[in-house]
């Protein structure tokens, strides 16, 4: 417990000094390749059916959850076996890894950057990194809203849920998340060719993140206090918009940030070529602004430090 402590405090600081270096080899790189090449196998092996595409889709979370998660296990007891001070760099560098405060905001600032100084096509072509929606048909505040809502939701899926799962399990149980929430980003959409074989990764990820999702909306609405915003607003839109999405969780943390920062985010989107019919979150109490990108990643920078606050001092009395 206390070495996975370690690891976590140094793993977040090199994050926020490093983030994840362009052309550095990147674990989470590697698990959606391995989803990548067993879609194909498990596609190839069973039958082309409603049941078959979901078999399939079952046996591939299992091996690429088990992969995940026992490789990092083995590396750590073989790095053990020779030191701890090995183990501890072994875990702090898989922590690193594992955490995105940093690339997060880099992404953002990258929509920021380009809509100040490249113009709407060059921010339309940043924000497409960072979100799963078509974004041809962006205006700019439609930009800035995905920008903002994509920051929102990945306080818990890229910061917050990570942080928690390698408190409970040390960095094999950080991967497990990992490799769960890329499955569901791959494969867990609606529309064919997913419906069926991505069915188990999404329902998966939204069992993984329902108590990581809400705890997030709890630490923004922290973070907001001590970024003195409106966090009376926060909270009733919360209350109210939380379930204002498909998935049980991606409204927890958007709806507490629309709140905070006054804004009226979600509404219909296109994805694939197919318009999705959305509720909005929030209220219209002012337009986006550019600078509510960088508002928003400064809520989940905040936000991250106070989990890791939390899980230091906890960790510490159970030491």
């Amino acid at each position: 417990m206390r070495w996975s402590l370690y690891a976590l405090l140094i793993g977040f600081c090199i994050d926020l000094i490093l983030g994840d270096p362009h052309g550095l080899p990147h674990p989470v790189v590697a698990i959606g390749r391995l989803i990548a090449v067993l879609e194909k196998v498990f596609r190839s092996i069973f039958p082309k059916t409603d049941r078959g595409e979901k078999l399939a889709g079952a046996l591939l979370w299992i091996v690429v959850v088990l992969v995940s998660t026992m490789l990092p296990v083995v590396l750590l007891r073989g790095c053990m076996s020779i030191s701890p001070w090995l183990r501890l760099a072994m875990e702090s560098i898989m922590c690193w890894q594992i955490l995105a405060v940093r690339s997060l905001r880099v992404e953002a600032m990258k929509v920021y950057h380009a809509l100040s100084y490249e113009g709407i096509e060059k921010a339309r072509q940043a924000v497409s990194m960072i979100v799963g929606r078509d974004t041809a048909r962006l205006d700019r505040e439609g930009v800035i809203k995905a920008a903002v809502e994509t920051v929102a939701e990945n306080t818990s899926d890229g910061v917050i849920a990570p942080m928690l799962f390698i408190a409970l399990g040390g960095a094999p149980l950080g991967f497990f998340y990992k490799a769960v929430n890329t499955m569901d980003s791959m494969l867990g959409y609606t529309d064919p060719p997913y419906n069926n074989i991505g069915l188990v990764s999404a329902k998966a990820d939204d069992a993984a993140n329902f108590i990581p999702a809400r705890l997030s909306a709890v630490l923004l609405l922290a973070a907001g206090a001590f970024l003195k915003l409106d966090c009376k607003n926060g909270w009733r839109i919360f209350c109210r918009d939380r379930y204002n999405h498909a998935s049980p969780n991606s409204a927890q943390t958007e709806s507490m940030t629309a709140g905070l920062l006054g804004l009226r985010l979600s509404g219909d989107a296109w994805y694939h070529g197919v318009l999705h019919k959305k509720q909005y979150i929030g209220d219209l109490i002012r337009t986006p602004e550019m600078e509510d990108i960088p508002g928003t990643c400064r809520l989940m920078t905040v936000s991250a430090i106070i989990m890791l606050a939390l899980i230091t001092a906890v960790k510490l009395l159970l030491i």
